[in-house]
């Protein structure tokens, strides 16, 4: 949160056209946040929480200390037979259900969803989410909100009617304007619309990516990461900033900052020593831009997550992941998954 309200974005101000020291205090920041920390409440500038439900965050760009804004986190909580306001803003956002199930109310449409969803709100969605059920439903948020503003994309509110309504004309079909073809993809992806691969980062599904043309969802990719006991992901470098929520299980992460040699052209430095961090079900645990990565599982524990990343990167030139070594199970694999930089899918370069 600001001082005097939310922050929708976040500057960036300097008096040098070097950015090292600005870079230098987001990377002290601690990466993992448990259930503690919650960076904002709902209770200033938001819109969606009724006198039941329940919302807050634990990742933004008013946050202090910053971590992100490329990919915000929070929280809903509907409990039994409760909903929350309907709303409508630009961005999208994709629910991903933690516990229960309900439905959602979107441009008068509904869908329904249950645990292990990914729901998405579409870009000018009208939405409200409802909880008819006799157990609470809690749903993690993750979206790219702020490269929405920033854009200029900041048209939301509550129902209600237009300002100067006496200087405008009728209504016009706001859906002349969006991406041929979106009103036949699909707003829940459930785990029946996926498949489990393995790949050099690991068993994985993808539910949402830019090869997923089902989906209706075009700034956020996520997917599941599922380490056996005692086992470890590939080691892998990329270039886009990325959030795990860790669902289920224990570990460990190990983080190599990248620094940026530049001479006659870009070189990159890793870093001899890793950062380590501890994480365990229900933290989310933050992996910086231009970071090497690697996770593992703690003996005799499982470790499942679910992983999100702002897709503008992929946009911008960087969508490449170079795997160093690929996940423990997968070693014969090793020259393959390093020349995976070239290709497009995620078994070879989404991490």
């Amino acid at each position: 949160m600001g001082k005097s309200g939310r922050v929708f974005v976040r500057g960036l101000t300097s008096e040098t056209y070097g950015l090292g020291e600005f870079r230098r205090r987001q990377l002290d920041v601690e990466r993992v946040r448990d259930d503690s920390v919650v960076v904002d409440d709902a209770k200033v500038a938001h819109s969606g929480d009724s006198a039941k439900s329940r919302t807050w965050w634990r990742i933004g760009p008013g946050d202090e200390d910053f971590l992100t804004q490329t990919v915000q986190v929070h929280f809903v909580e509907l409990p039994p037979e409760s909903s929350n306001h309907g709303h409508g803003h630009q961005n999208e956002a994709a629910f991903y259900i933690l516990e229960g199930r309900g439905y959602e109310i979107h441009d008068d449409l509904r869908y329904d969803w249950a645990k292990d969803d990914l729901v998405f709100v579409h870009t000018d969605s009208v939405h409200r989410h409802f909880n008819p059920y006799g157990e609470k439903a809690v749903a993690l948020v993750v979206k790219a909100k702020s490269t929405f503003m920033f854009m200029g994309l900041i048209q939301q509110g509550r129902s209600g009617p237009v300002d100067r309504e006496a200087e405008f004309g009728p209504r016009e079909d706001w859906s002349r304007v969006w991406t041929p073809g979106v009103l036949d993809r699909k707003k829940v992806i459930s785990p029946a619309d996926t498949v489990w691969a393995d790949t050099p980062l690991g068993r994985t599904r993808v539910i949402a990516s830019a090869e997923r043309t089902d989906a209706r969802i075009f700034s956020v990719d996520a997917f599941e990461l599922d380490i056996p006991a005692g086992g470890r992901s590939g080691k892998y470098w990329k270039m886009a900033d990325e959030v795990y929520y860790v669902l289920d299980g224990g570990g460990y992460a190990l983080q190599w900052e990248v620094e940026a040699e530049i001479a006659e052209k870009y070189y990159a430095r890793i870093a001899l020593e890793p950062q380590r961090y501890e994480i365990t079900k229900g933290d989310t645990l933050y992996v910086p831009q231009n970071h090497v990565c690697q996770l593992f599982a703690a003996d005799g524990t499982p470790l499942r997550l679910f992983n999100a990343q702002n897709r503008v990167f992929k946009h911008l030139g960087y969508d490449a992941v170079h795997f160093f070594e690929p996940a423990s199970g997968s070693e014969p694999a090793a020259e393959s998954a390093q020349d995976s930089e070239q290709s497009g899918q995620l078994t070879d370069s989404n991490a």
